[in-house]
């Protein structure tokens, strides 16, 4: 066989191999796209690309030493892929889909009969949930029963370890998000940004491993730092439980100032919600009082009005008046007090400790209306305090343009306008603080996870009366908190107290009716003033009297000197003249 034969022969060989591979691909092609076709076409639909949330973490919010009071917590919702729902083999043994359910059930609590439901209603549908919320815990449970149909995605909830602690301070979460509270108005601070990722799903419905792409990454929310001590919180919440719901009250509230810097330590209204049981509070209950509901607060205002017209020179505590049992008002009218008399000698720190409306009225003769308007605003009454709480409601003082004959002197002893429990605890900070007032303040700081910061506490203050002048109008208070009507129960052993008390008609429908707030605001220690205790009963059944609140406020500022080690007073008691009837 020559060469060239041999050479042809190759060649052939050669090109019938790749005939035949060429056959082979267009035979395989064929199957593929026409046979084989509607199958493939079906496992491709099949393994699909499955989008998922990825979720950013909510913040904190702590109190001043970091106690948790809301937080994120990992919760996982339990699904099924209803299309995939068939019997399947656990370890060689066939597992129906009413037993998978049945140990669903067992591991999880939930209702058999809905999940069934859920996986049977729309047999197409790739997505339904079996058991929303569950620990990770009980999550395990269910990954090791092995359900190749049962899948799961985290979803952050939000608890409350303290409970009803600070609960109308903090507010809750709904469904669609923040509703009150803190968590509602600093929410720019606490609120997170979810992420997304895809991962693949194979023909069997099983997540393929490692096919897992972040899209976009989730941004978490930062942490709120309150001024609040939740040990304090909780102590004030107790007190006003105990002495309100002896009384038989609607509401009650107590707040506790630094005088030092206006930092609020506790904040307590009564009834308080539970964040964790939303459900079983009344919706009137579920704000902060303190802040978002103002009232007349009768004569607890008394000693800011005083402290006032010492700094204009227009009286000094022994200024000496005769308080008529019935005020004539300019124009027309009368003014009485809450206790019938007749003409009383007084000095300015007598009408104080007798409480008198006609004795401030009689004092007040000299001032304008805008005078007195004056004096009442400076005192940040009319205006919302710094905290700028969620619903802060900034009162009422009637402007002297439009005032009437009345209302310009009642103002005087706190009826006729209204002021919040807030704006009140402000105003004996400034008064405790040698007259100057540092804003009010609820929260130290927003720290975001890169640890950055915002939210700082105001730091500018306003010099409301001289200082000499606050502290003689604290002199003055401390002979209320010896001679006056609720001089039994404001005590508090190895301390100096000032203290004034209130008790405001309620009105209704344009009338004053027989409901009552009665109330106690104070500082101490009075020779060292460091702290403020303001005391709220708001329509107690029985024992209207701000005597009634007493108790509470003692008990509160109490606490309070223990609670941050305040040293007992010392010095002597300052005697002062109160008048010929003002007795002491």
């Amino acid at each position: 066989m020559n060469r060239s034969v041999l050479i042809s022969r190759r060649i052939g060989f050669l090109l019938s191999a790749i005939a035949a591979i060429v056959a082979l691909f267009i035979g395989r092609l064929f199957w593929i796209q026409v046979v084989d076709g509607p199958r493939l076409s079906q496992e491709a639909r099949d393994r699909q690309s499955i989008a998922q949330t990825l979720y950013g973490t909510r913040g904190s919010i702590l109190d001043a030493n970091g106690v948790t009071l809301a937080e994120s917590v990992e919760r996982y919702d339990i699904t099924a892929s209803p299309k995939f729902v068939a019997d399947f083999k656990r370890d060689n043994v066939t597992v129906t889909v009413q037993q998978a359910l049945t140990e669903i059930a067992t591991a999880t609590g939930a209702d058999q009969g809905e999940m069934h439901t859920a996986v049977t209603k729309d047999p197409t549908s790739d997505f339904a949930y079996l058991v929303k919320g569950v620990t990770i815990d009980v999550l395990r449970k269910v990954q090791d029963l092995n359900i190749p149909w049962v899948y799961h995605d985290l979803r952050p909830s939000r608890t409350y370890p303290r409970g009803s602690v600070a609960g109308n301070l903090v507010g809750f979460m709904g469904t669609d998000g923040p509703l009150t509270g803190a968590e509602y108005y600093l929410n720019d601070c606490l609120k997170e940004v979810n992420g997304s990722s895809t991962y693949e799903r194979g023909a069997d419905g099983i997540r393929i491993p490692g096919s897992t792409v972040v899209t976009k990454d989730p941004v978490h929310g930062g942490d709120i730092q309150l001024t609040i001590d939740s040990d304090l919180q909780w102590f004030a919440q107790q007190t006003l439980a105990d002495q309100a719901g002896g009384l038989r009250a609607k509401w009650a509230t107590a707040m506790v100032v630094r005088i030092s810097d206006g930092h609020i330590l506790a904040a307590a209204d009564w009834p308080s919600v539970d964040p964790n049981n939303v459900d079983a509070t009344k919706v009137d209950d579920m704000g902060a009082r303190l802040f978002s509901s103002p009232y007349e607060p009768g004569s607890i205002i008394k000693p800011l009005v005083v402290a006032s017209m010492m700094d204009k020179g227009v009286i000094t505590p022994n200024t000496t008046i005769t308080a008529p049992g019935r005020f004539k008002i300019p124009g027309g009218g009368f003014i009485k007090d809450s206790f019938a008399h007749g003409n009383l000698n007084l000095t300015t720190t007598g009408v104080l400790v007798k409480s008198s409306n006609t004795g401030i009225d009689t004092l007040s003769l000299a001032l304008t209306k805008q005078e007195r308007y004056d004096m009442l605003t400076s005192w940040g009454l009319g205006s919302a305090t710094p905290v700028g709480f969620l619903g802060e409601d900034s009162g009422r003082i009637t402007d002297p343009d439009i005032v009437d004959d009345v209302t310009q002197y009642t103002e005087l002893f706190g009826q006729g306008m209204t002021a919040t429990s807030a704006q009140m605890a402000q105003a004996y900070q400034a008064l405790g603080n040698g007259g100057k007032m540092v804003p009010l303040t609820l929260v130290q700081s927003c720290t975001k996870p890169d640890g950055t910061t915002s939210h700082e506490p105001k730091s500018e203050s306003k010099q409301i009366v001289r200082q000499d002048t606050a502290e003689t109008t604290v002199k003055m208070m401390e002979n209320v908190a010896k001679y006056g009507s609720a001089a039994r129960v404001v005590k508090v052993p190895g301390y100096r107290v000032a203290v004034k008390t209130g008790t405001a008609e309620v009105a209704r429908n344009g009338r004053y009716t027989s409901d009552r707030i009665i109330s106690v605001a104070g500082i101490a220690p009075a020779d060292k003033p460091q702290y403020v205790v303001i005391v709220t009963i708001g329509m107690p059944k029985s024992r209207r009297s701000s005597y009634y609140a007493g108790p509470a406020f003692a008990t509160l500022m109490g606490q309070v000197l223990k609670y941050y080690r305040v040293a007992p007073s010392t010095g002597s008691f300052p005697k002062m003249d109160l008048g010929r009837d003002g007795k002491g």
